[in-house]
């Protein structure tokens, strides 16, 4: 039997870089952990198990034996036309006692480990095919600082809610995104799916990412990268419009060949007359002007 050789899935394929987005390499995810079938009901069943495990089961209600007061008859059996009562704190009564009202109870659901583990590959296959999964080599930090994990953030591209597996010498890396709304923090050995699920991004580093990680096949790309890329510089928007002096020698017209752009002296001639013919309208006719003075003549008189 001869020995077959596999292509590997394309979502497999991430990129790993360091905290500062920089490239290291493009390398392969273990295929046991990213490249399993997603099974929606099972993840469905897990992590509705796992939501039911958090609640506290710690609401209580009184029942009607355990409200204070009521231990008189209200009124008489007969004779009121009113249905018979025994207390006034029957269900039925204001601040009486509660019916089939809920007790301290546990909510939680046995699920087999093996279907927890499943459901756990299932969530991590299925962030692997969206392109969501990111590798960091690991956290260089050197103190606690809110300002430069957010800095990681941007220049590895993430937005939205990010899940970050850490180990446990992580600390200073673990306090630096403590103070972050949007990012949830989970040791490597607590990873549920329900955490997968609910997280839009989902960063590991070489100590925390489950299964063997190999080099990609030289030559491979990734199959999706977050990382923005560095553009080269833009040219201003506005760009001067140089001409050749041979070009506007060619533009302007010669002499006889067809219209040629009147001289500024011209212009000015044109914008003179125009002037005058304003002058003209707005001044009062000869006949006019001349009764005008005589009448100013009379009242001199």
């Amino acid at each position: 039997m001869t020995d077959t050789m596999v292509e590997a899935r394309s979502w497999l394929l991430v990129e790993r870089c360091n905290d500062s987005g920089e490239l290291l390499g493009v390398v392969q995810l273990d295929e046991e952990y990213f490249g399993a079938v997603v099974n929606v009901p099972l993840l469905h069943q897990v992590v509705t198990a796992q939501l039911a495990a958090k609640r506290s089961g710690t609401h209580s209600t009184k029942t009607r034996a355990e409200v204070s007061g009521g231990g008189a008859k209200p009124y008489r059996q007969k004779g009121t036309g009113r249905a018979r009562q025994g207390t006034t704190r029957a269900p039925q009564f204001t601040g009486g006692g509660i019916a089939f009202g809920p007790k301290p109870r546990d909510y939680a659901q046995s699920t087999p480990r093996k279907m927890v583990r499943q459901a756990l590959r299932s969530a991590l296959s299925d962030r692997a095919l969206e392109g969501r999964v990111v590798l960091v080599d690991r956290w260089s930090y050197d103190v606690p600082k809110t300002k430069r994990a957010q800095a990681s953030l941007a220049a590895l591209g993430l937005d939205g809610n990010v899940l970050l597996v850490m180990g446990g010498q992580d600390v200073l890396a673990e306090r630096s995104f403590a103070n972050l709304a949007q990012v949830n923090i989970v040791e490597a050995g607590q990873l549920t799916a329900y955490d997968v699920v609910v997280s839009d991004w989902v960063v590991f580093t070489d100590d925390t990412v489950p299964g063997q990680v190999s080099d990609a096949p030289e030559g491979a790309v990734a199959y999706s990268s977050a990382r923005p890329v560095a553009s080269p510089e833009e040219e201003d928007d506005e760009l001067e419009l140089v001409v050749p002096v041979e070009e506007v020698a060619e533009l302007e017209p010669a002499a006889g060949d067809g219209p040629v752009a009147e001289s500024a002296a011209e212009v000015g001639e044109d914008e003179e007359a125009a002037r005058a013919k304003r002058r003209a309208r707005t001044r009062k006719p000869p006949e006019a002007e001349a009764v005008a003075e005589s009448d100013d003549e009379e009242e001199d008189k």
